[in-house]
């Protein structure tokens, strides 16, 4: 490892209280096999920023260097309500690094493992504005490739109405639409296998559509707790996404109308070209076949902010049963 590199091996907190470009890192506050994301003040502004550090390898990389420089300014270029704005991205004593927006917060998957399945009002407003998120990126020409519970962001909202407010993150490792696989050029699989497109598997080029099916594993876990496949190894796993048929919705989710269980096949279609053309016409659809028919599932309560509040990592989180038909985050009062 370059001295540049050196003082960050070794304990993971090890960045904590060092100074990383112009900001000073306080706590670790994510961990992933490509990055660490810490809780930093910005010192030039006088702000909390969430900034995120690549593992040291991929800065030695000469092709992922360029290709995040270019990815990370077209991600810090959208300007959109549920995506989390990049302040920075650069290079430092041969670190690369992204500051964003720090979000006062919890991930969707720590709701998860708290709440277990989320009631349908709740989900459909979280899967709307992620997938609002995912098509204005698609716009930009960006495919995410790794959606996922970790990397939607959920904090309190605005009032009654908008009880929660999402955003999707994790632009940073993306790659441009059409042309590259799920693959980068270090050799390292990017996406999560419990969500992973057969596409990506294969190392076929992945489009929007890729995006499209992993944001219906997303989905159909807020809605069930779990993905849609389940398997012992990883192997299996990978064969399930290839070759399997997802399950119904309807089997793990008994109150919702059967006619979900072909929205969420058709959005996990194995061929891209049976999918929904973006994420906003499968929530669409997802919608309106939960309109009408009797199912109590439609009816809920908006989260108050007490609900919104993420425990920490010292209190206890046990996860209830389901309660499809109450408020998010909370009993209803």
């Amino acid at each position: 490892m370059t001295g540049g590199t050196s003082r960050f091996a070794g304990r993971p907190s090890e960045p904590v209280g060092r100074r990383v470009a112009g900001y000073r890192v306080e706590a670790e506050i994510g961990r992933g096999g490509m990055a660490v994301v810490y809780r930093a003040r910005d010192l030039r502004l006088d702000r909390t920023v969430a900034l995120k550090l690549l593992a040291p390898e991929l800065a030695r990389n000469d092709t992922f260097r360029r290709r995040f420089t270019h990815e990370s300014r077209t991600a810090a270029a959208i300007d959109h309500p549920h995506i989390v704005p990049v302040f920075e991205a650069g290079e430092t004593d041969g670190i690369l690094y992204i500051a964003m927006r720090y979000v006062d917060g919890g991930d969707l998957r720590r709701l998860l493992d708290r709440e277990g399945p989320l009631p349908l009002p709740t989900a459909l407003r979280i899967a709307a504005q992620v997938a609002s998120a995912l098509d204005a990126a698609h716009e930009h020409g960006l495919v995410h490739r790794d959606v996922k519970p970790g990397n939607i962001l959920v904090s309190r909202g605005t009032d009654s109405d908008h009880p929660e407010h999402a955003y999707l993150t994790d632009f940073g490792l993306t790659k441009k639409s059409l042309s590259l696989t799920g693959f980068t050029t270090v050799g390292q699989f990017v996406g999560t296998l419990d969500y992973v497109a057969p596409e990506q598997i294969s190392g076929r080029p992945v489009d929007a559509r890729c995006d499209v099916y992993g944001f219906a594993c997303v989905v159909h876990e807020v809605l069930t707790g779990h993905p849609p496949f389940r398997r012992d190894d990883d192997m299996a796993l990978l064969w399930a996404h290839q070759y399997d048929a997802p399950p119904p919705l309807t089997a793990g989710r008994p109150d919702l109308p059967p006619r979900t269980d072909a929205v969420l096949a058709r959005a996990l279609a194995k061929n891209p070209d049976d999918r929904y053309a973006s994420c906003r016409d499968f929530v669409a659809a997802l919608r309106t076949a939960t309109t009408g028919g009797g199912s109590t599932a439609a009816t809920g309560h908006p989260a108050t902010v007490r609900d919104l509040r993420v425990p920490g990592p010292d209190e206890d989180r046990p996860k209830p049963p389901p309660r499809w038909a109450q408020p998010a985050f909370g009993p209803r009062e």
